[in-house]
């Protein structure tokens, strides 16, 4: 079943008419960053020719419609991933910015002496450090879960570890790495039980699927908008409104007091509480240009192409008996990417040789040190897969890997 128009959509990315070392560009570097199509590139422009203006401060007709822009922004990202309330959309610069905030902030006011963080194998560094810096801070255990024989996450040590020391779990809703699709609606629901809050990083997933925070019901989720066709330096932090009068300020500064005094100050309401100085109003309004874009494709439709490309790539890789590939077997259970090694080529190697051929990939530990020892390796190759890609864009793949096999027989 044909799911997007793959031809169509790739007229509406200009960058894949750029032809590295006179090749065609095989885009495949995705879950880095996604490219952006022509009407986001446009809404860049379209913001300092028509709105240019700081928010909230000005009466005058531009900075009216700038706020004006922002605030709808907020609107239509609570909207997207279905938050309850419009002051539960926190813009932030990135995932890795937003997951900091609630470590600084939430979870240094929270998290004691003797309790526990839980974390899994698999996270981003962004979703580790922050909570490493925490745990140091404040005399608390960090606590790993681990994958089980086909690389998933172990529900079962989850369930094992979780206890009522536990006061956070932070979790990925898919690895940037092995493709896994956690299940964040069941962890959720166990760690409310306990009475631990859950931070989802969502850098991974609200590209690719239907994100919905009130179903799942977590009390943060995180993304970042340069990975869903939008600008770099625009991020969002949902925080449940229940929590928003407990987390305190993360920055302070301009925009977000109510009244300063000479030795105290207090607080605007949320969200302004939240955003000190001058937000980025252009990143947050061209977002909403590449959310119209993503939903007017449907976000069903685009998990449902990246699982036919996901289910070939896999196959055809598997006849590549010099690959081993890293991740469940099954498609049905991950997303849009494959990690894989060429036996006896480093994966650098592999990268510059598939750069040759036009095709872009991302090789190294991608930021998951701790999964790399884990699985037993120094690095990955990574293909990961979008909208705009194709069969002939895996095709390409394979080719270029047997001519990496070539090099180094």
């Amino acid at each position: 079943m044909k799911y997007v128009d793959v031809e169509k959509i790739k007229k509406d990315f200009p960058i894949l008419n750029v032809k590295p070392h006179g090749k065609k560009l095989i885009y495949l570097d995705n879950a880095a960053t996604t490219q952006k199509p022509i009407e986001v590139i446009k809404a860049m422009d379209k913001y300092y020719e028509e709105l240019n203006a700081n928010v909230y401060r000005s009466p005058h007709y531009l900075s009216a419609l700038s706020t004006q822009a922002y605030e709808e922004a907020r609107e239509r990202v609570k909207k997207f991933i279905n938050a309850k309330r419009e002051e539960s959309i926190i813009f932030t610069r990135n995932t890795t910015e937003s997951i900091n905030f609630i470590a600084y902030t939430w979870g240094m006011k929270y998290i004691n002496e003797g309790d526990e963080i839980i974390l899994t194998i698999a996270e981003h560094h962004s979703n580790m450090l922050p909570w490493q810096m925490v745990a140091e801070a404040k005399g608390a255990k960090l606590i790993y879960v681990y994958l089980d024989e086909n690389f998933r996450l172990s529900m079962k040590d989850f369930k094992e570890k979780m206890s009522d020391k536990v006061k956070l779990v932070a979790v990925q809703h898919m690895s940037n790495v092995l493709g896994i699709i956690n299940p964040v609606e069941e962890i959720t629901h166990i760690a409310h039980k306990y009475g631990a809050k859950v931070l989802i990083d969502g850098a991974q997933s609200v590209p690719h699927m239907p994100v919905d925070v009130q179903k799942i019901d977590c009390d943060f989720f995180a993304f970042s908008g340069h990975k869903m066709l939008g600008p770099m330096g625009i991020g969002v932090l949902y925080i449940k409104e229940d929590l928003l009068s407990d987390v305190p300020p993360f920055l302070r500064g301009g925009e977000m007091i109510d009244e300063v005094f000479e030795d105290r100050a207090t607080f605007a309401p949320p969200p302004l509480k939240f955003e000190a100085g001058t937000p980025n109003v252009k990143g947050a309004c061209v977002l909403v240009s590449a959310i119209d874009y993503i939903e007017k494709i449907g976000l069903s439709n685009i998990h449902n192409h990246e699982g036919e490309l996901l289910e070939y790539g896999l196959q055809k890789m598997k006849e590549l008996d010099f690959v081993k590939l890293y991740g469940p077997n099954d498609a049905k259970e991950r997303g849009g990417l494959i990690s894989f090694n060429v036996e006896g080529v480093h994966p650098h190697d592999v990268a510059t040789i598939l750069d040759e051929e036009g095709i872009a990939v991302r090789s190294g530990h991608h930021c998951c040190l701790p999964l790399m020892r884990y699985l037993g390796v120094p690095a990955t190759v990574r293909a990961s897969f979008y909208l705009y890609n194709d069969f002939d864009d895996i095709d390409a793949l394979v080719e270029g890997l047997k001519k990496v096999r070539k090099w180094f027989k």
